[in-house]
């Protein structure tokens, strides 16, 4: 996907601010209220120096006027310093909320892409994404509004009254104008690649960053410490390299605007002397014109700043717009409806399915599971069995063929009404870094703390959680990490347990069990799934031998069905995995 245009930015931005345009309407009414009483300022210098010209030999008849042309002075100054603040107030209001609602929307984007997304992005750059969007936002409309409206009322408002006073002087001061704002303009697209290559630089620090991190325990494992500072030394020696290339092109910009000031001052000045000599203008002029100017030049000085701010917003945000303008993989078809399940019938036919193009984990996938029946998938890594789990729960759309729930296609029925149906049990379950109240609570968010309480019971969750100081009120750190594989898994136990949906998939629910825990789980998981459609993926004895059949898997296939006792009696996959572990077993 190509890069999203500065317009796909805008457009992004101009859809936040829009709920709130009445408030950016009045934040721009006092911008510029502001800036026109600023600018009004130096003509009543002209009032003043004449009148102190004019009144050279007679002092006192000219206090009065002179006076009041001080108060008008103050008078537009502190209306210009009231309405900047009314407008500063305003933004105080205005932005926070925009920038709110920008992550926001990046959030629940983020949250509706598929688990394929997911694995082909490190999570801490996308996060960063998100945040950048936002920031990108804040610079973009600081520049808009304090910037570029304020340049655009000095230039306007300065080039008319000077025209009206000398056209010649107008024309010189427009004409550097043009020249001023090109040579930055252009240097500001010379420098936005090296922008766009900085922000991306940006991300890759922050995913390398994030991904060592999060590995912490490995690092330190096979002593690779100096391995991943290396990696880290290199990206972020990039991404110096890139800042310092940028930063050299605004420096030669600052460099031009202060030549090019230090010309338009004299050619004005110049231009003033020789008008003045010839009678046209008076000394009253030379003051209005050295305000302006200063106030020019103030505004001005910025442009290049204003224009490079502008692209560096531009170049942060647009990840994150490729990111929204990105369709989600798996999403609800037109006119979706709800999934009703009443008996939880799971039925496969002639299902193809590929994670990429060249690898077929699926294929020709005929799978026919009853209401309430409890089924084993078994076979060797790679078969397809963690797949099969995963389209169920449509984290993937299928290439070919239906599955279907109580003979309802679940492809057309909403992914939230298929999810809500089912409780998964996943191998290596992650938590929240919150307490253990709240992770066992999010199989049902609205359950009691009593009902809580005893799904942690039936999971003997409560074995560990009452030996602690804060029991129940305990944080168990970024995805768990304060707990053992064990107690995080019975905390999914207990989750499903809680949540109580007609159908129950175990993806090796009890692998990181010891034989105590086990003994313990089985206990509540046989109670678990009464009356309910259990598919259970598992390798170990204890939980396939209470199946009611066994579905063994072998390359995207269904190659036997039957019983422990049925399947343990034939030659083939069944019993060969059979014998494997009863061997280790024994020894």
């Amino acid at each position: 996907m190509p890069s999203p245009s500065n317009k796909a930015v805008i457009q992004v931005f101009l859809k936040h601010l829009k709920p709130h345009r009445w408030l950016f309407g009045a934040l721009v009414f006092f911008i510029l209220l502001s800036e026109i009483a600023a600018i009004l300022v130096p003509l009543f210098y002209k009032q003043l120096f004449d009148g102190i010209d004019a009144a050279a030999g007679d002092l006192s008849s000219a206090i009065g006027p002179l006076t009041a042309v001080l108060l008008a002075i103050l008078g537009l100054h502190a209306a210009s310093w009231l309405f900047h603040r009314v407008a500063k107030i305003a933004n105080n209001y205005l932005q926070p909320q925009v920038m709110a609602d920008i992550e926001r929307a990046g959030f629940e984007h983020l949250l509706g892409h598929s688990s394929n997304f997911f694995a082909n992005n490190f999570t801490g750059s996308l996060i960063r994404k998100v945040r950048r969007l936002s920031r990108a936002y804040e610079d973009f409309s600081d520049v808009v509004q304090w910037d570029f409206m304020a340049l655009a009322v000095t230039i306007v408002g300065s080039m008319v009254v000077i025209w009206f006073r000398s056209p010649l002087i107008a024309g010189a001061a427009l004409v550097w104008v043009a020249v001023f704002a090109a040579i930055n303009y252009a240097v500001a697209r010379w420098r936005l690649k090296y922008d766009e290559q900085r922000a991306a630089h940006d991300t890759k620090v922050t995913a390398v960053l994030a991904d060592a991190v999060s590995n912490t325990a490995t690092i330190r494992l096979f002593t690779n410490q100096k391995h991943e500072q290396g990696l880290f030394r290199d990206i972020t020696a990039k991404h110096r390299k890139i800042t310092t290339r940028s930063w050299n092109i605004a420096e030669i910009n600052d460099a031009l605007q202060w030549g090019l000031m230090i010309i338009i001052e004299f050619v004005v000045m110049a231009l003033a002397v020789r008008l003045w000599a010839q009678g046209e203008l008076t000394i009253g002029d030379f003051a209005m014109l050295q305000g302006y100017l200063a106030i020019l030049f103030t505004h001005i000085n910025r442009l290049g700043r204003i224009i490079r701010r502008t692209y560096e917003a531009f170049a942060d945000a647009k990840e994150m717009v490729e990111i929204l303008h990105t369709p989600h993989e798996v999403k609800d078809v037109k006119n979706a409806k709800p999934l009703t399940v009443t008996k939880g019938a799971i039925t496969f036919t002639d299902v193809n399915f590929s994670y990429r193009k060249t690898r077929h984990v699926l294929k020709k996938f005929n799978l026919s599971i009853m209401a309430r029946e409890k089924v084993a998938l078994v076979g060797p890594s790679g078969s397809g069995k963690s797949t099969t789990v995963q389209l169920i729960l449509r984290q993937f759309n299928i290439q070919r063929g239906t599955i279907t729930i109580d003979n309802q296609n679940i492809a057309a029925a909403t992914m939230d009404s298929v999810r809500e149906n089912i409780a998964l049990v996943p191998q290596d379950p992650a938590l929240f870094h919150r307490s253990l109240m709240e992770n066992i609570r999010y199989g049902r968010l609205d359950a009691k703390d009593e009902e809580v309480m005893e799904a942690a019971r039936k999971a003997h969750c409560d074995v560990f959680i009452n030996k602690l100081p804060e029991q129940y009120a305990t944080y168990v750190g970024e995805r768990g990490i304060k707990l053992s594989g064990g107690e995080r898994q019975r905390i999914a136990i207990g989750r499903a347990i809680l949540k109580d949906a007609p159908i129950l998939v175990l993806d090796e629910a009890t692998s990181s069990l010891d034989s105590e825990s086990e003994a313990l789980i089985q206990d509540a998981l046989h109670e678990l799934m009464k009356n309910k459609t259990a598919i259970v993926i598992a390798h170990r004895l204890s939980t396939i031998l209470y199946m009611d059949r066994i579905v063994v898997m072998a390359e995207g296939e269904v190659v036997d069905t039957g019983t422990h006792q049925e399947l343990s009696k034939k030659e083939g996959l069944y019993r060969r995995l059979w014998k494997i572990q009863s061997e280790g077993f024994i020894k």
